[in-house]
């Protein structure tokens, strides 16, 4: 149902901006290149970096080109990203490009096709999210988001926390995401407002512009509405 509701929502877009979607198998004869190959597939993966995107344009409320960073082309890149760029992660985004590794895809023992999906939606809305400018100390936060909308997706894994989970409120990812589905449940569209003021900077005062409330007191709120979990 997402997947097919994030398609017609593209659809509604391309008039605003025609972007082209790639997806490149730098190694296809490695372990997770041909793991990549048989249990996923290049068109699979494009079909799904179409709809993460218009995924995240839908979460942000970008409805308009104006709305959005002027890409025209996003390209994923399967390849051993400890040797490209000596970075054992799952996956990064740099500019337009996301780059998945092929180590984690041989070792991955689970769903890998529901994995990488996943993967898929946090990364491709780091290519879509505004990130404050460049202003400092947001890290946490620009995680957050990207986890948010993979949350949002119904892609969330098993092992991400539960909500009331974990602390700081900005220590990111897993942690994060689940306090802005709260905030979000407060007002929605909250994190589709909270990404729009970050275009040009960040301030935590705009937790309390937009809810009223500091985001320390909204994450006091948030911890007790679980039971204050650790």
């Amino acid at each position: 149902m997402i997947f097919l509701s994030s398609l017609l929502f593209l659809s509604t877009l391309q008039s605003f901006q025609a972007v082209e979607y790639n997806v490149v198998n730098n190694e296809p004869n490695s372990p997770g290149g041909m793991k990549f190959t048989n249990e996923i597939g290049v068109d699979y993966f494009r079909q799904q970096l179409e709809a993460a995107s218009a995924f995240a344009w839908q979460t942000f409320r970008q409805t308009t080109a104006a709305d959005r960073k002027n890409i025209q082309r996003v390209t994923v890149f399967i390849e051993d990203t400890v040797a490209r760029a000596n970075l054992d992660v799952p996956a990064y985004a740099v500019g337009s490009e996301l780059h998945f590794n092929t180590r984690y895809i041989a070792q991955y023992s689970g769903d890998v096709k529901r994995e990488l999906t996943g993967v898929l939606y946090h990364e491709a809305t780091h290519i879509w999210q505004w990130n404050g400018n460049g202003a400092p100390n947001i890290g946490g936060l620009i995680e957050g988001i990207a986890d948010y909308v993979r949350l949002k997706a119904n892609l969330a894994p098993s092992h991400w926390v539960q909500p009331g989970v974990g602390s700081p409120w900005n220590r990111g990812y897993d942690v994060t995401a689940r306090f802005l589905d709260y905030c979000n449940s407060l007002k929605e569209g909250f994190v589709a407002e909270l990404n729009g003021k970050m275009r040009n900077g960040y301030s935590d005062n705009f937790f309390s512009e937009i809810l009223g409330k500091s985001v320390d007191q909204l994450f006091s709120e948030y911890k007790a509405r679980y039971g204050n979990r650790p």
